[in-house]
């Protein structure tokens, strides 16, 4: 009778454990512990109030709480870096957009993470665009008043804030310069946050980030987006014109927001982590908040999602080649 029961227990302990593997390989277990948001950028960004708003959303989602965490400096390097070295678990993801992921394995020699080896996509979830914008205290309210103001004004008013050296923004000073024959300085920043801060203390005169960095600012009037690039305007800025529009051409392939985690994360965990998100973009209430800070937005796959970088990064790499530049 003994051995009958015995054989009956080890029976149904190998049931156990095989439902419970099954279900984790389904990712239908519970979350096992908080989920971490990594930041790139100091909190007051657009990067970070983005990622808030989400946070607040998934936590409800996913039944666990979600914690953002700022991981500031170097254009999102020290985030990636510590992406690289999370435990692949499901736990720690990455909300980034194109710079760090895209941008900076071009225009640096070590960058010290590989995103195709180093991490794998989990869900895109928004494009955007950048913009030049100019500090309350400049009277223009076009690219040709403000280029005219930085020629009448002289060297010292010629200073354009970046939140991140070899970025995006970066080239587009550059060509905005060429363009116009206007003898632009870039001035780089850790972050669209204090960038923004010297915008608004008229410390410089003008600044290039994404609209959602200058959204709320616009819209108080005490800074003003004067061009965006992108090949249409934007729903939120219907009377800015893109740059396109202004003759200079070739910046209408757009970036894009995503969730990136370590490589080697379970798919059931990117599954449950990208279900969640779509369910929290279906808000009207989260739709509504990202679109009033100039995000597009929309579900992507980690196909979609990995196919845009992809792409993003062959664009942005012809183009940082024919600048010249030289990887650091």
């Amino acid at each position: 009778m003994g051995k009958f029961f015995d054989a009956a227990r080890r029976q149904s302990l190998r049931l156990a454990v095989a439902l419970l593997a099954g279900l984790a390989a389904g990712g239908l277990m519970a979350q096992t512990g908080p989920v971490k948001v990594l930041v790139g950028f100091p909190p007051g960004g657009g990067t970070d109030a983005i990622a808030r708003i989400l946070a607040d959303k998934l936590k409800d989602q996913l039944g666990v709480p979600v914690v953002v965490e700022n991981r500031a400096g170097a254009g999102g390097l020290i985030a990636a870096q510590a992406l690289k070295a999370a435990v692949p678990d499901g736990n720690t993801v990455f909300l980034s957009h194109d710079h760090t992921i895209s941008i900076l394995p071009l225009v640096m020699k070590a960058p010290g993470f590989d995103p195709a080896h180093d991490f794998v996509a989990v869900a895109g979830f928004a494009t955007f665009v950048n913009a030049l914008a100019v500090s309350g205290a400049t009277p223009a309210k076009s690219v040709n008043d403000y280029v005219a103001w930085v020629r009448n004004q002289g060297a010292g008013k010629a200073a354009v804030g970046i939140p991140a050296p070899a970025s995006v923004p970066e080239f587009l000073v550059k060509v905005i310069g060429q363009k116009y024959g206007a003898d632009l300085q870039v001035v780089p920043y850790r972050g669209s946050a204090p960038m923004m801060a010297d915008m608004l203390g008229n410390q410089i005169g003008a600044g290039v980030a994404s609209v959602p960095d200058f959204i709320e600012n616009h819209k108080a009037g005490k800074v003003r987006i004067v061009a965006v690039l992108g090949g249409a305007r934007q729903a939120v800025l219907p009377d800015v014109p893109t740059f396109a529009e202004l003759g200079l051409a070739g910046f209408e392939d757009v970036p894009y927001y995503g969730f990136f985690a370590p490589a080697g994360t379970p798919k059931a965990a990117i599954d449950k982590f990208s279900d969640a998100l779509a369910k929290v973009l279906a808000l009207p209430e989260v739709r509504d908040a990202l679109t009033n800070m100039g995000l597009s937005v929309g579900m992507m796959s980690a196909q979609q999602l990995a196919s845009r970088e992809h792409a993003y990064s062959q664009t942005w790499a012809k183009i940082i080649k024919a600048s010249g530049f030289q990887a650091q």
